[in-house]
């Protein structure tokens, strides 16, 4: 199942529902519109609520996804007419783990963004109100020339964990989806520079474009041999396999939950891949400019898009 939180039309209201793809055209089915037929009463308004009421309402999601298409097709509506949100807006706990790829620990050597190779998983806050959705158009502030694209496996958690052991991981699990990490390499150099570990060119407004959607983990073969991509303006800057990650989720999810309870809804974002624009020798002619459209994917399975403009 494919879970979107989305606008209808003109209408400002976020709701949530299912992407339903299809050859002649992708279909959305609102939950809202769904519960109301099926006289179900108090249906969640927020993906965050509907992961935290269980399984009992992702077993009824599934099900209206499966036979709603043929039995009350009149609820569909066309992907064009809405506006995708990030799947999730209002996570408590947002934590992105850097430093997780072989390949990228060497390009971020080579380029001094790195002294030493970590541990144990680390990590920092993306912001709430970075977050941006599928299709959105990104701002790229004066000032800023040298924006960088990073592609991210994400994990959303479906229930609650609290000192959750490697084995057990994946049961904690409702789905994934896709971050494009937009980093200002100007900012992180100087952060980097002074030892701050806020990120602040992480997290400028509109630079976490996530979704477009959750795909439930019933979904997905093997978390662990996924190829994560980026192309920009149709040209392929990278392809990384999951396999290449040093910490995976079960590692990220016990180490994380020692002492901190983490909620259905929050998120693990699970670090960039190889192949950024800062690691390569022709960085300056890779990094993201207005009117660049950027496409991080799942491969095979999901794609995030977004086109990059200049501050007015």
């Amino acid at each position: 199942m494919r879970l979107i939180t989305f606008t209808r039309g003109k209408l400002s209201t976020p709701e949530i529902g299912a992407r339903i793809p299809n050859v002649a055209g992708d279909r959305i089915l609102p939950f809202a519109d769904a519960a109301k037929l099926q006289g179900v009463k108090d249906f969640p308004v927020t993906m965050r609520e509907f992961l935290r009421a269980g399984d009992t309402l992702m077993t009824q999601a599934k099900y209206w996804v499966q036979s709603l298409p043929k039995a009350a097709p009149e609820l569909l509506m066309p992907a064009d007419e809405i506006t995708y949100l990030p799947p999730i807006t209002d996570a408590e706990k947002f934590l992105c783990v850097g430093k997780n790829y072989r390949t990228h620990l060497e390009e971020l050597k080579r380029t001094n963004l790195i002294k030493e190779i970590p541990q144990e998983p680390t990590s920092f806050i993306k912001l709430n109100s970075c977050l941006s959705g599928h299709n959105a158009k990104i701002v790229r502030p004066k000032g800023i020339s040298r924006l960088d694209y990073e592609p991210e496996l994400v994990f959303v958690m479906g229930k609650r964990a609290l000192g959750a052991k490697k084995d057990e991981a994946m049961s904690y699990v409702a789905g994934v989806t896709i971050l494009n990490d937009l980093t200002c390499r100007d900012l992180q150099l100087r952060e980097v520079a002074s030892g701050s570990r806020f990120w602040t060119g992480k997290n400028i407004p509109g630079f976490g474009p996530l979704g477009p959607e959750i795909i439930t983990i019933d979904e997905i073969p093997d978390v662990y041999d996924l190829w994560m991509t980026c192309s920009v303006n149709g040209q392929e800057r990278m392809r990384v396999n999951t396999k290449d990650q040093i910490w995976k989720i079960s590692d990220i999810l016990e180490h994380f939950s020692r002492f901190i309870p983490i909620e259905a809804g929050d998120m693990f974002s699970t670090g960039a891949p190889g192949g950024v624009a800062v690691g390569k020798e022709n960085a300056e002619d890779l990094y993201l400019k207005p009117g660049d459209v950027v496409e991080c994917s799942i491969d095979g399975i999901s794609t995030l898009r977004t086109t990059i403009i200049d501050e007015a």
